[in-house]
């Protein structure tokens, strides 16, 4: 019997998660309430607070089944040792942008995500949701950056961080673009080639070290040159 509970107590949370989705994406999570949710799902109040501390809980909650399986795919290939780095890059980021296409509950959340957070002053949960997505992406995608320097795919003053800086940028404003009009174009077919041409201007030109110190250096080199011309 015992079990029986917890495999519904499991059902009705998921119900309450799709809700959330439906709700949140239609009103707007800070123009949203518990009963709302409860309502789409089919149950009541109550059982919304048995599974969720209050609304920002359960939009965190909401993200969290949402992104987790990307957020898996980053921690895997930055912890792996990859034989082809900036192949394991493109692959990562074709899969995001795949997924994003493909998954109505991924297109679902990253709208909340991505429109809500102006008007959620008091649900803190989705900037802190993005903030710490954008921290996991840049460590485990950086990792794998500096195994393309160090493999030799990328020369050994490459900038790294803001590589991964710049391919963050990159693929999060394909998807804010998209997500704005998914009509524009066909993301799934398109986003071998969108990320083909990041990795190959990357191949091609990546930022470097050397060059960001030149222009730190820049001024107090001229004022040598300045020193040594009038004595």
């Amino acid at each position: 019997m015992a079990r029986r509970t917890k495999a519904d107590a499991a059902i009705t949370r998921e119900q309450l998660l799709d809700a959330a989705e439906k709700i949140f994406r239609e009103r707007g999570v800070a123009r949203s309430s518990l009963a709302q949710v409860a309502g789409a799902a089919g149950v009541t109040r109550g059982a919304v607070y048995w599974h969720f501390r209050d609304k920002s809980h359960l939009c965190s909650a909401m993200c969290e089944r949402a992104m987790l399986p990307l957020e898996r795919m980053l921690s895997e290939a930055g912890a792996a040792r990859h034989a082809d780095p900036l192949g394991a890059l493109r692959e990562l980021a074709v899969a995001a942008l795949s997924r994003l296409a493909c998954d109505p509950r991924a297109q679902a959340v990253f709208e909340v995500m991505l429109h809500e957070s102006e008007h959620t002053a008091g649900i803190p949960s989705i900037t802190e949701r993005k903030r710490s997505e954008r921290r996991h992406c840049l460590v485990h995608v950086e990792s794998v950056m500096q195994q393309a320097v160090a493999s030799g795919q990328l020369p050994v003053d490459t900038d790294t961080a803001l590589a991964t800086q710049a391919m963050h940028a990159y693929i999060g404003g394909i998807m804010n673009n998209w997500v704005l009009d998914p009509a524009a174009y066909d993301l799934a077919a398109s986003a071998a080639a969108l990320v083909d041409a990041f990795i190959a201007g990357l191949r091609t030109a990546p930022p470097r070290i050397a060059s960001a110190r030149k222009d730190t250096h820049t001024p107090i080199q001229t004022q040598r040159t300045k020193r040594r011309a009038s004595a």
